[in-house]
């Protein structure tokens, strides 16, 4: 444990109920005592652990009040951090509350870094470095579908499957160090199938874990979508029902969005930063030329492309050309204005750009958004995982980490079948392990601890 106190603010600056001053170290009750006092009795410690008491913050030396006050302590180890903790909490003001951080700064306590109570709680071995990155993801979480699958991570649930596989692989590092370092023994020794065997059940469980992370990053991060297609064709339209509110104006005038507009949406539980982009088109004014030179840089970075078409007139030029465009991307077409006499079939859009989704929609009348969101579920749950599921790799970090720990395996499984020496299969086996650690933070460099702590805020 630290020898230091450390402080912080917790909450949001700014004007609120209340704001809580945060102390842990082996003097955050000390700190408390001497600044804080209870409305009854001549001390914090006169009451009982975990318990609130009313009370005020004085300056020690002015006998000033400084607000009016609740205070708490908790004992170590069953706290936050693992340490002794102290929670103050003032009205939520600017000036009570710097006052107060000032004060446990005087008498004690240093400033907090950026995440440094929950890096204590990971140093003091409360929690390992995966369950520590999921509080990031708990506050970030966009949807409620993101929030579970964070919470489980906190709980332990991806800490857990890598340790179980960690613990396999250590049971077969030692025995083959047993084959390698006692080969005259009365030992037995273990054999290549049996090596190949477990290597390869090793191999699966990795990949199992693996084959979540592209849906569990779309989960934590988000989908970048942009909604493209010529001018008046139904993007703002398109935007206002996903969001359920009239956030882009409407009209018939063609090129009334002239910049791009940015909202979260939550459909199925995936969190889709989606992007209603100008209408594609040449125009000789100088504002809606910019909008649509954005919207073609948008386009380039965009995970998702919904490419909305008039299906009540012919195809244009405008069309053709973003028909070439999204033919290597990830795209959903929408044939919209389906209330209108048609003049494009689907047919005629699936030759030109074969295998992408089609849906057929009225946005005026609300028809075929029930479809698209269909559309856009399958994609992301496709394959090896469910909707419902509550475990999902959703770290970019987490992912590297098994690809590299997948490779070494890997590794080790083609020196079994060379029947390379037992010496140098144990050295893609013990990688596997390592890389697997970096994972909890069992073998993560300091420098990469750091790295993740410095994302948190300061007070958490």
């Amino acid at each position: 444990m630290a020898e230091d106190t450390i402080a912080a603010i917790a909450t949001a600056i700014g004007e609120s109920g209340i704001n809580i001053i945060r102390l842990s170290g082996s003097s955050a009750i000390d700190i408390l005592d001497k600044i804080f006092v209870p409305t009854k009795g001549k001390s914090i410690r006169d009451y009982p652990v975990r318990r609130l008491t009313h009370g005020r913050i004085r300056d020690p030396q002015t006998k000033k009040d400084i607000d009016e006050v609740l205070a708490v302590y908790m004992k170590a180890p069953y706290t936050y951090t693992a340490e002794d903790v102290a929670e103050i909490d003032c009205h939520g003001g600017i000036v009570p509350t710097r006052k107060i951080l000032e004060l446990t700064l005087r008498y004690g306590a240093r400033m907090a870094e950026p995440g440094e109570f929950t890096k204590r709680a990971f140093l003091n071995g409360r929690i390992d470095l995966a369950q520590a990155e999921a509080v990031i993801d708990l506050i970030r979480a966009k949807t409620d579908k993101g929030f579970d699958v964070a919470f489980h991570q906190l709980e332990g649930n991806l800490s857990n499957r890598v340790k179980t596989i960690r613990d396999q692989i250590l049971d077969l590092v030692a025995h083959i160090a047993v084959s390698i370092d006692f080969p005259d023994e009365d030992i037995e020794e273990i054999t290549y199938q049996e090596i190949e065997e477990q290597a390869q059940d090793i191999h699966q469980k990795i990949t199992k874990l693996l084959d979540t992370a592209d849906t569990g990053r779309i989960i934590r991060e988000g989908i970048h979508t942009v909604i493209i297609g010529k001018p008046n064709v139904g993007k703002s339209s398109l935007l206002n029902a996903l969001l359920r509110e009239s956030r882009a104006i409407v009209t018939e005038v063609p090129g009334t969005t002239r910049d791009v507009i940015e909202e979260f949406v939550n459909i199925r539980g995936i969190p889709l930063k989606i992007v209603d982009t100008a209408g594609i088109r040449e125009t000789e004014d100088q504002v809606e030329k910019l909008g649509v030179q954005r919207s073609k840089e948008l386009f380039n970075k965009a995970d998702l492309i919904i490419f909305v078409i008039n299906a009540s007139e012919p195809l244009s030029e405008e069309d053709w050309e973003i028909i070439e465009l999204i033919s290597e991307k990830q795209a959903i077409v929408l044939l919209n204005k389906t209330d209108l006499p048609m003049k494009i079939e689907e047919e005629e859009i699936r030759k030109v750009i074969p295998g992408k989704k089609i849906i057929k929609t009225s946005l005026v009348e609300g028809i075929g958004l029930e479809a698209l969101e269909d559309a856009i579920a399958e994609m992301i749950y496709g394959g090896a995982v469910q909707q419902n599921e509550t475990f999902l790799v959703t770290n970019t970090r987490h992912k590297h980490a098994l690809e590299k720990a997948k490779e070494s395996i890997g590794d080790a499984i083609h020196a079994v079948q060379a029947g390379m020496p037992f010496d140098l299969i144990e050295i893609d086996v013990k990688d596997t392990w390592e890389y697997l650690g970096e994972i909890t933070g069992d073998t993560a460099s300091e420098d990469i601890i750091n790295a993740i702590f410095a994302n948190f805020c300061l007070g958490k």
